[in-house]
């Protein structure tokens, strides 16, 4: 489907698979007065970031579900086996995430804690910074990444209805330089090399939430970024899935994705293949983080693990062999 200027358009919603990024994604357009309001209590929206080097494992977010805000950010020192993580809360509708993201910037910002990310149409130059206090329990955590539009992947950019809800996400995975310093190391970004991967949602999520959602990337020896994004989650029938390959130039649609522990042992690894084949990997941890709080109505019981990918993608253009590359794998459990 061709691209629309805006998500919804003269109060109706575009559905379905988009070639990019609308410029503007606000899914509460649909929305009058009352109902507006309300439905913004139901609005959950995040940008976020996987980062992928050679030694370290890193990943931050900005959230806002609008009764709460936070952000995160962890880096796992894969050498000396070591995961720091911060996070920090603040008062729903306070992070700025606007709904135009290009020429505009998201931020998170607390005393001692600050996320920004920048997005460029003009330069088509990207930026993520950060700049987070040393605490009692983790150092401190600066940088500035550099991310290369003209390199990533193409877009996944999917509109859908859920049951008792509705999805937008945006994703992309793209070439990233710069300098990130987790106290004392100073870990350097190599554009050829190194990725940052986008995680946008703009989603009316249903109040039990769950789903299982993975993905990886990484630069081949020709030069273009491939990967794939996949995941599982209550759907509707014949409505689009927030899952693809990645593959040069091209976004390619994947659906009915299994995810299967080899067993019950947190460590263990994964196997995540699609149905038709196109997908079919091995997820091998490296370590976890975990998040779980039970507020009564509210209950989040989540997990991230990273570690390495291996295996095989089959795209149109023939087959591409994954080995021992960067990525992540959740499960999220959660009355919102």
């Amino acid at each position: 489907m061709p691209t629309p200027e805006r998500l919804v358009e003269d109060g109706m919603r575009h559905w379905g698979r988009l070639a990019d990024r609308p410029a503007v994604v606000d899914p509460l357009e649909v929305y009058g007065g009352l109902a507006r309001r309300l439905k913004r209590v139901r609005l959950k929206e995040w940008v976020g970031f996987t980062l992928s080097h050679p030694d370290w494992y890193s990943s931050l977010i900005i959230q806002d579900a609008h009764y709460l805000a936070s952000s995160e950010i962890y880096a796992y020192d894969r050498a000396g086996g070591v995961l720091h993580q911060h996070a920090a809360n603040a008062a729903g509708g306070s992070p700025v995430l606007p709904a135009e993201l290009l020429e505009n910037s998201c931020r998170f910002e607390r005393d001692g804690y600050r996320v920004a990310y920048s997005f460029s149409r003009t330069s088509a130059r990207h930026r993520i910074e950060i700049d987070i206090a040393r605490t009692a329990k983790a150092p401190a955590i600066r940088g500035e990444l550099e991310l290369d539009a003209e390199a990533a992947t193409a877009p996944l950019s999917v509109s859908s209805r859920l049951p008792g809800g509705s999805m937008y996400t945006h994703k992309a995975a793209f070439p990233a330089s710069g300098v990130l310093r987790v106290g004392d190391t100073e870990v350097v970004f190599e554009p050829h090399r190194d990725l940052a991967t986008l995680d946008e949602h703009r989603s009316l999520l249903p109040y039990r939430t769950d789903w299982v959602w993975g993905t990886f990337a990484t630069s081949t020896d020709a030069g273009p970024v491939v990967g794939a994004n996949f995941a599982a989650r209550p759907e509707l029938a014949g409505e689009p899935e927030e899952s693809c390959l990645w593959t040069p130039g091209r976004c390619e649609p994947l659906g009915d994705i299994a995810f299967e522990p080899t067993s019950a042992d947190p460590s263990a690894a994964w196997h995540i293949a699609s149905r038709d084949g196109r997908l079919d990997v091995v997820f091998e941890p490296e370590g976890r983080k975990q998040v779980k709080h039970n507020l009564g109505l509210f209950a989040v019981d989540y997990f991230q693990l990273f570690g390495r990918y291996r295996g095989v993608i089959r795209g149109a253009g023939g087959d591409v062999e994954v080995k021992d590359v960067h990525g992540v794998c959740e499960r999220m459990k959660a009355r919102l």
